[in-house]
Formats: C-alpha cells, sequence, structure tokens
C-alpha cells in the first residue's frame, strides 16, 4: 500500500466525484480510479460503491477513511518533526489581498492548529501581485478571484462574499437592511486601487451600469480598505466592499447591496503541482472552514 493511495482515496472521499478528485490530485480519472481499485485488492474489500452518476462510500470505505487520514497526518507530522530536529524551520508565505479581510486569517488560524511549529508570514498584496509571486516562487498561497490565475496556478473556490456598502454612521442609506444599486447613482464611489483589485473594480462599475448609471468616481485612491473607511468617515466618499472585509472599521455602516445582490468569489490559490505538505494543509483547512462556516450556499449568485 502505498500513501498516495490512502492520499487518493481520502481526496475521493471528500469529492464523492472522479472529475473533481482527480482534478485536485492532477491525474487523469483513469488513473485515479486505477489505483483506487489496486488499493481495493490490496485490501480485500471494496471501499466505494460506484455508478455512472454518482459514487459512494461502503461501510468499509467509511471505516477506512478516518484511519487513512491520522497515517497521512502522522506522515505529515513525522516530517514536520524531522525538519524541526535539523534546527530548519519550515514557512509558510500565505498572500491576503487587504489586512481587514477575514478569510486567510481564519484559514491559517486552523493550518497552525494542526502545525504548531510552522512559520507563518502573512504578505499583504492585491490578487495581481499575489498571482505574479505564486508564478515566481515567491509567495506559497494566495487567496483572491480565480479569474486573474494564470494556468500556473491552481484555485479552490472557498467562499462566496456578500458585497456591500461602506458607509459613514448617520448616512441616509444606513437606515435600510440592504443598499439598491441605483441609490449609488447619487454618491461618489471610492473605488480600490487598479493595481490591487482590478477584476472587484470591474465587479462594481458592472453593478452600477447593470441599474442604469455610471459611477461617479472619487478621484482619490487608497491602499487599503482601512484607509478607506478613513475617508468614508470624513463624507468624501462611499466604498464597496465584500462583507469579510467590513469588520472592526470604526464609525462607519456597512448594508450589503441589493436589486440585485451580488457575492465576491473567494479562491484559494496555490502553484499548480505544489504538493508541499504546508500547502495542501492550507487548501484542506480551507476546504474544512468553507464547510463549517457555510462560505458557499448552493443557489449563490455570483458576481461576474
Amino acid at each position: 500500500m502505498e500513501l498516495r493511495q490512502l492520499q487518493y482515496f481520502v481526496t475521493l472521499a471528500e469529492e464523492l466525484h472522479f472529475g473533481r478528485a482527480a482534478a485536485r490530485e492532477y491525474i487523469a480519472q483513469s488513473g485515479l480510479s486505477a489505483r483506487i481499485q489496486r488499493l481495493e485488492r490490496e485490501l480485500g474489500v471494496r471501499l466505494l460503491d460506484r455508478s455512472t452518476h454518482h459514487v459512494s462510500l461502503t461501510a468499509a470505505g467509511a471505516a477506512f477513511l478516518p484511519e487513512a487520514r491520522q497515517i497521512l497526518d502522522r506522515v505529515t507530522r513525522a516530517g514536520a518533526a524531522a525538519r524541526g530536529a535539523g534546527d530548519v524551520p519550515v514557512r509558510l508565505r500565505a498572500g491576503i489581498a487587504d489586512a481587514n479581510d477575514d478569510s486567510m486569517p481564519q484559514i491559517l488560524h486552523q493550518v497552525q492548529a494542526g502545525w504548531p511549529d510552522l512559520v507563518i508570514d502573512q504578505i499583504e498584496a492585491g490578487v495581481p501581485e499575489q498571482c505574479r509571486r505564486l508564478a515566481d516562487g515567491s509567495l506559497d498561497v494566495g487567496i483572491g478571484a480565480a479569474t486573474l490565475a494564470t494556468p500556473q496556478i491552481a484555485s479552490h473556490l472557498v467562499r462566496h462574499d456578500p458585497v456591500g456598502v461602506l458607509l459613514p454612521e448617520g448616512h441616509r442609506l444606513a437606515e435600510l437592511e440592504a443598499v439598491p444599486v441605483a441609490l449609488l447613482a447619487s454618491e461618489r464611489l471610492l473605488l480600490a486601487h487598479e493595481s490591487r483589485a482590478p477584476e472587484f473594480n470591474q465587479v462594481i462599475v458592472q453593478m452600477c451600469r447593470g441599474a442604469g448609471f455610471n459611477p461617479t468616481v472619487y478621484e482619490g485612491s487608497v491602499q487599503s480598505v482601512r484607509a478607506a473607511a478613513g475617508l468614508v468617515v470624513r463624507g468624501r466618499c462611499l466604498h464597496a466592499i465584500p462583507f469579510s472585509c467590513a469588520f472592526a472599521l470604526p464609525a462607519t455602516t456597512w448594508r450589503p447591496l441589493s436589486e440585485p445582490a451580488y457575492l465576491y468569489p473567494w479562491s484559494i490559490l496555490w502553484r499548480a503541482g505544489d504538493q508541499s505538505p504546508h500547502v495542501q494543509a492550507v487548501v484542506t483547512a480551507a476546504r474544512a472552514v468553507s464547510r463549517r462556516l457555510g462560505w458557499l450556499r448552493a443557489g449563490d449568485r455570483v458576481a461576474a
């Protein structure tokens, strides 16, 4: 029995779909199927029930899954222990789109719980820069819209994030539970710096045009959500941001946009083919956090 066979089985058990599991493991579906069949022959039991449109765990497969996960986890920890014994700290360079975003910190918190000796460097960078740094090897993982990812970068969608507008306390729109996009026609909107979030700026402009107007854009620019909040508080402009970035901004109120409502797609990003344990630990943690917190919901409409 090979560790790779165990990993393939665990991935397939999580996805219950040969196509998605094969894509996660960068292997052809036929190759994945052959590895699983070989594992079943070696164990002498059937782990999966398969049909043309359905994959499910057998009773043996359900019993085998937690043991397989434990074996893989122990191997990962053994490697980390060996590296630690050599006094060479394992480092993870993680990109975050903005210091105020709560998505990546929650994921990294779970990673750190499983890898207590892992040294994590959080690097604030816009999605275009994250993609460049992933490609050149100066970043290990990132988070952002996968629309900017090149074929060199793998991605996995983890969050549909409601898009809203940041208002100063006492603003007339703050009395609403949700702000129809059309009501922004009379407001000045601060867009993100083009080098940091061109894809999000495009979403906002398309939202406004879809509501029948071109946005009045505030001429200044900032490099962070917290700096944008300062302008909002002073009454210079309003600022559209996802819900995940709207926390702990004094003297401001965030309201979701409606008519229509939009969701921004956050994906974990990493170099295609990078199977290093700490990078895969981030991907696994991102999936787990997403499931636990309900970041993805059936029927969500995603901003495009």
